[in-house]
């Protein structure tokens, strides 16, 4: 399987993370309602084009929206950095979201979010730090002294490989980090130019099928469950709309129980609004769709953002969540 094949149309899992980029694709509008007593009836939602977004595809398929009286529709957009002028503006209702967008964002004063549904938090293998073939290095201490490739600076890739890091004995200023977008990620590595890279699917499988060599699972042991992405919406958006809200909430949380149940359902989604491949889409591997992130979980990758200065302030986890899913 090629890479160029899997390319995701933004980035994937920790996905939202960039701070940059820019949106494109269908938009709707902001309708009022006119039956069931909702604020709104017509919804237009970002979604980063990653395997995190599927419930949302699943409501749609599946009429869980319709049933609520509601109309979505969607915009592609790359991380929620990109579209906030809409989303203060309520032209844009709600957005996928990493967990290190939304507090980065909150962290920053430039908007007050809440995380509305959880989607995905990580399991084994999700995303790791990769060699090339026939590298010496073997374990996370043999990365000291050398550079590693992340998507973005100071965001998931970097903090998750900083705890690993730590665990093997090493510092996080061991090590260099430098941006590099995943689809370069493997060129870098055959031309030296970088000596490991961390990468999340569905780009980790391509690479240990082109022979790299997994030296951290990002995703476990130490930093095993990390919450990774969700739908988010702003404090003002939630006030003003409390009956939308709260159908949009029961739509997207049945979709995510299917999620959870059936493999087979977000396989058929994923396909059509990513440019991963059936086949691809199939074989990678993904995390774990649940109702609700795990608190304990969210504030160690909180506290982890902090200690490492990613954040400003310490972030109560508590204070992230909307009342429903709070």
């Amino acid at each position: 399987m090629k890479l160029a094949r899997i390319v995701v149309a933004g980035m994937a899992i920790a996905l939202t993370l960039s701070a940059c980029g820019g949106g494109g694709g269908e938009s709707g509008t902001g309708g009022t309602a006119s039956s069931g007593g909702l604020e709104k009836t017509q919804l237009l939602v970002g979604v980063v084009p990653v395997p995190s977004a599927a419930p949302l595809f699943i409501a749609e398929k599946r009429g869980f929206f319709k049933a609520e009286g509601l109309t979505v529709k969607t915009e592609i957009i790359q991380a929620p950095q990109a579209v906030m002028p809409k989303i203060l503006n309520g032209s844009m209702d709600a957005f996928l979201t990493s967990y290190v967008s939304l507090m980065a964002i909150n962290d920053s004063g430039a908007a007050k979010l809440k995380l509305f549904q959880h989607s995905q938090e990580a399991a084994p293998n999700v995303a790791g730090v990769v060699v090339a073939k026939g590298s010496p290095i073997k374990t996370a201490a043999g990365l000291k002294g050398k550079t590693i490739a992340v998507n973005v600076l100071k965001a998931l890739g970097q903090t998750l490989t900083n705890a690993h890091l730590q665990e093997a004995g090493l510092k996080p200023e061991d090590v260099k980090y430098v941006p590099v977008q995943f689809a370069d990620q493997l060129g870098a590595l055959s031309s030296g130019t970088v000596d490991a890279a961390w990468l999340v699917e569905p780009f980790l499988t391509a690479a240990k099928k082109g022979g790299a060599t997994q030296v951290i699972d990002t995703t476990d042991g130490v930093t095993a469950g990390v919450p990774i992405d969700g739908w988010g919406v702003t404090e003002e958006w939630l006030a003003k709309n409390p009956k939308t809200a709260a159908a949009f909430h029961r739509a997207l949380a049945k979709a995510q129980q299917v999620a959870g149940a059936d493999r087979k359902a977000l396989d058929e989604v994923v396909p059509t609004y990513t440019q991963i491949p059936a086949d691809a889409a199939a074989a990678m591997t993904l995390g774990k769709f649940s109702l609700e992130a795990d608190k304990a979980s969210v504030q160690k990758l909180a506290n982890l953002l902090t200690g490492y200065g990613y954040l400003k302030a310490k972030v109560d986890v508590a204070q992230l969540f909307a009342p429903q899913v709070g």
